[in-house]
């Protein structure tokens, strides 16, 4: 078991070799690496990230087959299959790093921006469900001093967004809050800036309880 505190080591590095261009990860991996994995899997690091396709996790951070497990969603929201998903992945691999990863200039967060500034009548249901959970961690903003700039609500609205996904994570699971309370799980939220590939961490000092 990779302890928190590495495997985010690791993340930094792998991020670091991609945005300056030197990263490995279009080595393809060895059939032999092929045959190890089919017989199991230990990824170091969970990542729950954006669907966007110009955020793959396992290449900007410079990772391999086998290395991370990653979930996949529109906007990096938090709804009970990927609950489920990381709570599977921290339970079954023993993982202890949980990464929210975010990005710049997120259509989601837009797209829920402008619903909140003019409701569509005919909104399909299932885009309806993502701008839902988004709603409360950007709605605030609009009676901000961000509310005349769109291009800062969208970075504000991307940061709230993943602060929201990482206290769902860490106390909305009684699951993943035991792993946090007791086995040492760490959960973190991250942004990727589409303009330098460069990921950020945010402070990930938990909210009082």
């Amino acid at each position: 078991m990779i302890p928190s505190h590495e495997a985010l080591a690791r993340l930094r590095e792998g991020n670091r070799r991609f945005a300056s261009s030197v990263g490995a990860s279009t080595a393809l991996p060895s059939h032999d690496r092929i045959r190890e994995l089919a017989a199991g899997q230990e990824p170091f690091a969970i990542i729950l990230g954006c669907a966007d396709s110009r955020v793959p996790a396992e290449i900007v951070f410079d990772q391999g087959l086998g290395d991370l497990f990653v979930i996949r969603v529109a906007g990096n929201i938090v709804a009970p299959s990927q609950v489920g998903s990381v709570e599977f992945a921290a339970e079954r691999f023993g993982t202890r790093l949980v990464v929210v990863l975010g990005h710049s200039q997120c259509g989601a967060i837009t797209a829920t921006l402008e619903e909140l500034k003019r409701p569509q009548e005919n909104q399909s249901p299932n885009l309806r469900a993502i701008v839902d959970r988004i709603r409360p961690s950007v709605e605030p903003l609009l009676s901000s001093h961000f509310a005349g700039d769109l291009d800062a609500l969208v970075e504000e609205g991307v940061r709230a967004n993943i602060r929201t996904s990482v206290e769902h994570l860490r106390h909305g699971s009684p699951m993943l809050e035991k792993l946090v309370k007791e086995n040492g799980l760490r959960v973190v939220g991250a942004e990727y800036s589409l303009e330098t590939g460069v990921v950020e961490f945010l402070p990930d000092e938990p909210s009082p309880r």
